[in-house]
C-alpha cells in the first residue's frame, strides 16, 4: 500500500509514497527540456499524420492534406521517362530491323533496351548472356532451331513456340517409344546412329547400318537426309554436336522415345512492339546471330 509522501533524508527529494521492502521510491521528474521535446515530437507526428498518407481504411487510406505519396512520385517519374523515350520508341516501332541496325542511335537504344528487357523476361530460362541451359536454347552460338536472322529471331520472340498464339512456331516430334512406333532395340540403334552424325567412328558399323535405315524411314523427313536439320519445321541440326536436352546416349534415347519439346511465350502479347524489336536485335547481337 502507498505510504505518505515525505522528504528523503539523504537526497532531500520527495518520495512518491511507494515503498517496497523498506526501499522508498523517489519522485524524480523528467527534465523539462526532455518533456518539451517529447511534446514537440508528438505534435510533429500529428502534423505529419495530417499532411501525408497515414491511417488505413477499409477500402482505401487517408491520402493526406498535401496529396503526396512516394508511389505517386514514382508514377510521375515513370510517366516523364516514358514521355522522353516516346519519340525514339515510335521510330523503332515504324522502322524495319535492318534499318534500325544501320542507324547508330536506334541501334544503341535497341541494344540498351533489349538488354534490360532480356534481363527482366528471358534470363530465367535462357540464363544471363543467353547461355541457355538444358531445355532452353543457347542464344550465343550459331545454331538456331527456327533461324537466326534478325527477322527470324523477331518472329520467334514475337509469337513464341508451341503456345496458343496462332502465329507461334508449331512442331511436334513423334514419341517413338511411348507410342510404340519403334522398339527398344530400334531406338537403341537410332540413338547410336544419331550419335555417329556428330561423332563419326564411335559407333559399330552394324549399328550405323541399321540406324541409318531407321533414320531414313522415320527422321529424315524433318531432320534432312544428312541430319542437318530444317528450320522451317523446327528440326534441330543433329550434326553440330550441340544438344538441347543433352548429348549423351541416355539423353538422346529419351528424346527419341518421348519426343519432348518446350514452349515459349508470345512476347508480342505482353510487351510493346518496340521492346520486342529491341529484344530481337539484342539477341541477334549476343554473338550467334546469322
Amino acid at each position: 500500500m502507498p505510504t505518505k509522501i515525505e522528504k528523503d533524508t539523504f537526497t532531500g527529494k520527495d518520495t512518491t509514497g511507494h515503498e517496497w521492502d523498506g526501499v522508498k521510491e523517489l519522485n524524480t521528474p523528467l527534465p523539462k527540456w526532455w518533456v518539451y521535446t517529447f511534446y514537440a515530437t508528438v505534435l510533429w507526428a500529428l502534423v505529419w499524420f495530417a499532411l501525408y498518407p497515414s491511417w488505413p481504411g477499409i477500402h482505401s487510406y487517408f491520402p493526406g492534406l498535401v496529396g503526396y505519396s512516394t508511389r505517386g512520385e514514382l508514377d510521375q517519374r515513370i510517366a516523364a521517362a516514358a514521355e522522353r523515350r516516346a519519340p525514339m520508341l515510335g521510330r523503332i516501332r515504324t522502322t524495319d530491323l535492318q534499318k534500325i541496325r544501320a542507324d547508330a542511335d536506334l541501334l544503341n537504344l535497341s541494344l540498351a533496351g533489349g538488354r534490360v528487357a532480356f534481363a527482366e523476361n528471358c534470363v530465367p530460362c535462357h540464363q544471363a548472356g543467353g547461355a541457355g541451359t538444358k531445355g532452353f536454347p543457347n542464344l550465343a552460338d550459331d545454331i538456331w532451331i527456327w533461324g537466326g536472322s534478325p527477322e527470324e529471331i523477331h518472329r520467334t520472340v514475337a509469337y513464341g513456340v508451341r503456345n496458343a498464339n496462332s502465329e507461334s512456331h508449331q512442331s511436334q516430334m513423334p514419341r517413338f517409344g511411348l507410342d510404340k512406333i519403334l522398339s527398344a532395340a530400334e531406338i537403341d540403334d537410332a540413338t547410336d546412329f544419331v550419335l555417329s552424325l556428330s561423332r563419326a567412328g564411335n559407333v559399330p558399323a552394324d549399328k550405323i547400318q541399321r540406324g541409318n535405315k531407321l533414320f531414313a524411314d522415320n527422321c529424315a523427313a524433318c531432320h534432312g537426309d544428312k541430319g542437318t536439320g530444317n528450320k522451317e519445321l523446327g528440326a534441330p541440326n543433329l550434326t553440330a554436336g550441340i544438344w538441347l536436352y543433352g548429348g549423351d546416349k541416355a539423353s538422346i534415347a529419351e528424346t527419341i522415345s518421348t519426343g519432348r519439346g518446350g514452349s515459349m511465350p508470345a512476347w508480342s502479347e505482353r510487351l510493346d512492339p518496340a521492346i520486342v524489336k529491341m529484344l530481337a536485335i539484342y539477341v541477334h547481337a549476343l554473338g550467334g546471330g546469322q
